[in-house]
């Protein structure tokens, strides 16, 4: 899928887009799945909006801004679990991550038209820092993305800053990181757009008339632990590719506490 090249675009920039992933056999599968997913967790009232509060924009306009976002979907739909250990993303994973690759979780987002949350520049390492900085989203299209209806934006390099100090713990300050200062990433349906989780990134709001339609997944090499317990869940570890190294570090150290 990717070459040489490919790989020190992303070790110097900490980003890559590569273009064809999924079919659109496989993408529109995914979007059925969405909109079952979300007419699922409406009907279960756990149907739940994650636009970003803060200071970024004035109280009015936030309540005016959607954002659809459900986490683990390879829970809820087969089509996610094809799609996280698909040959074509492990193909990538292994070469820009290593041999030993893991799924730590997954992550639907839904931009509906016109009122779109922005998502304010941020780095995901708060979230889920772990102990090598292996760690890396892939987001992938569902949609055609651009700047009119909420595509990513990163800045490029900003791995190499390491873990930076958020508002909160959730983003950066958007006077010193507007969205403007990254550079915006458009894709196709069916493209994947690799970051770790220390680049800058954020996004728009969607002004279009046309939805859009993301699902991150968080992968990490199997020698990567986290550096404490910050999100973690169930089915963290997955292996994607290759084999996990130390066999007694297999699963995550969770306390079951009944109540």
């Amino acid at each position: 899928m990717i070459k040489a090249q490919d790989v020190d675009f992303y070790n110097e920039n900490g980003y890559l887009l590569v273009k064809g992933v999924f079919n659109k056999q496989e993408v529109e599968a995914m979007r059925t799945a969405v909109d079952r997913i979300i007419d699922r967790a409406a009907k279960a009232k756990m149907d739940q909006n994650h636009a970003w509060q803060g200071d970024y924009l004035p109280p009015a306009e936030l309540k005016k801004l959607v954002l659809k976002g459900f986490h683990d979907v390879h829970y809820h739909d087969a089509s996610f679990m094809r799609a996280a250990i698909h040959p074509n993303m492990a193909a990538v994973l292994s070469q820009l991550i290593g041999p030993n690759v893991q799924l730590h979780h997954s992550k639907m987002l839904v931009k509906p038209p016109e009122n779109g949350a922005a998502f304010p520049m941020h780095q995901d390492q708060p979230y889920f820092p772990h102990e090598q900085h292996t760690m890396m989203a892939a987001s992938m299209h569902l949609d055609d993305a651009n700047f009119e209806n909420g595509c990513l934006h990163v800045i490029p390099g900003s791995h190499k800053q390491g873990p930076m100090k958020h508002r909160g713990q959730h983003y950066l300050d958007a006077k010193e990181y507007p969205i403007s200062s990254g550079v915006a990433c458009p894709a196709e349906a069916g493209d994947v757009l690799f970051f770790n989780y220390l680049t800058i990134h954020g996004s728009p709001v969607n002004s279009s008339d046309r939805t859009r339609r993301n699902v991150l997944f968080q992968y990490r090499s199997a020698t990567d632990f986290p550096s404490d317990n910050v999100h973690i869940n169930w089915g963290s570890g997955l292996m994607i590719c290759g084999e996990n190294p130390n066999f007694d570090r297999v699963k995550p150290n969770f306390t079951v506490n009944n109540i």
